[in-house]
């Protein structure tokens, strides 16, 4: 088998241990190094001393962060490669073992490396990332309060749509200071607009909902989870202008370009963004990022036979956000992603369909940062302008089996 590289290196990663097989044509040097960074520095010069043209490592958890960092700092090549492509021989496993075998595989050519973004699309990354955990921890508070006003017999929820809003917020503290609601305190409170004006329920529903029985205990609580959801939204808040600040101007254009897909939202945009980038040249096609994200069905097929043809892992984040768009995209019944869902889930189902959804979607949001195209949404009359005679006949036959007979016009 053909050479693809004289020097390189095969790294096996761990938490506390880097083990090294640096190949120079048929001889080999194994050496271990801490994960410090001290010891990652050397080994970025020791392997610059021996001309290494290309290291490959496992994608070991979070582990290979550091030591990517430093040698992309140091100016060497380096690639990190999916677990699943490089498993050895059952029972011969040793970390030594492990180094060999994957500077064994990269001399080859035999590595296929998953996409490492440059440094700022991962500092990008982590923004997105850490604003997501927190809007979701934001979520559980809510949840927990929902929990609390209905240990307290308060039915807030069924007064209010959101019980994040600034209403239902003004509600709950007047609630806090242990009064009651009745008919006058409640005109009171509509006319200073602490009760929101565009309230569906009755003022009669309202005074029963919000006339609880609160302990002390329950109050504590509950201004403790109050002062956490100021200090959530406060840091979501900065987080928002962290991201704004920290997007140069290609992304921020790419960011405002996607947007214009139906379903698709500034903060949804932002973590397509910031997993893809706004560069489409490392994907030649749009089956190969639709791949990459595990939005394609799979290859399965064996004696001219198809078989399961469920989508692959990809990206999860990617795949997650786009699922979330596709949901609210199909709620637009004008467009072409609604006519795809309802044809597709009446045969193959709900979930199905919102992968095939969001499939769609990535496909235009690669074409529009590729090829700078301007998103056209087809309609949802798209389907109905192919095979219309046959589509005539299928329900004139439908309509038959139900008893229904087509009148006769006379001559």
């Amino acid at each position: 088998m053909d050479k693809i590289y004289d020097k390189c290196c095969g790294i096996d990663v761990h938490k506390k241990l880097i083990v090294t097989c640096f190949r120079c044509g048929r001889k080999q040097e194994v050496r271990d190094f801490d994960a410090t960074t001290r010891e990652l520095l050397e080994l970025a010069d020791w392997l610059k001393e021996g001309g290494c043209e290309m290291v490959a490592m496992e994608s070991t958890a979070s582990y290979w962060k550091p030591l990517y960092n430093i040698l992309e700092f140091s100016d060497l090549n380096a690639i990190v490669v999916n677990i699943r492509h490089m498993k050895a021989v059952p029972g011969r496993k040793t970390d030594v073992k492990d180094a060999e075998w994957i500077a064994d595989l990269l001399q080859h050519g035999l590595f296929q490396p998953s996409y490492i973004p440059n440094k700022d699309q991962r500092e990008l990354r982590e923004l997105v990332r850490y604003r997501k955990s927190l809007v979701g921890e934001r979520t559980r508070e809510l949840n927990r309060l929902q929990k609390m006003l209905e240990g307290a017999n308060i039915k807030l929820s069924g007064t209010v749509s959101d019980i994040n809003g600034k209403s239902a917020r003004s509600i709950l503290e007047y609630l806090l200071t242990e009064e009651s609601i009745d008919g006058t305190k409640y005109d009171e409170m509509y006319k200073q607009k602490v009760i929101a004006h565009n309230l569906k329920a009755t003022k009669e529903q309202i005074i029963d909902d919000l006339n609880g029985v609160m302990s002390p205990l329950q109050r504590r609580m509950m201004k403790e989870l109050l002062a956490h959801l100021d200090e959530l939204n406060e840091h979501i808040k900065n987080l928002d202008d962290e991201i704004d600040n920290f997007m140069k101007p290609k992304e921020k254009q790419a960011l405002q370009a996607i947007q214009d897909v139906t379903g698709i939202g500034n903060t949804s945009a932002q973590a397509i963004i910031s997993v893809i980038g706004a560069d489409m040249a490392r994907f030649p096609t749009d089956k190969h990022i639709s791949s990459w994200a595990g939005l394609c069905p799979g290859d399965n097929e064996s004696a001219k036979k198809r078989k399961s043809g469920k989508t692959k892992k990809g990206n999860s984040r990617l795949r997650t956000t786009l699922i979330t768009c596709a949901h609210a995209a199909v709620k637009n019944k004008k467009s072409y992603f609604h006519a795809q869902f309802m044809r597709i889930s009446a045969h193959r189902g709900p979930k199905r369909a919102y992968v095939a959804v969001a499939h769609s979607m990535l496909i235009a949001i690669y074409h529009i940062l590729k090829d700078g195209v301007v998103f056209k949404d087809l309609g949802s009359d798209y389907y109905n302008q192919f095979n219309k005679e046959r589509k005539i006949n299928a329900y004139l036959k439908k309509l038959k089996a139900l008893g229904w007979e087509a009148p006769v016009v006379a001559a």
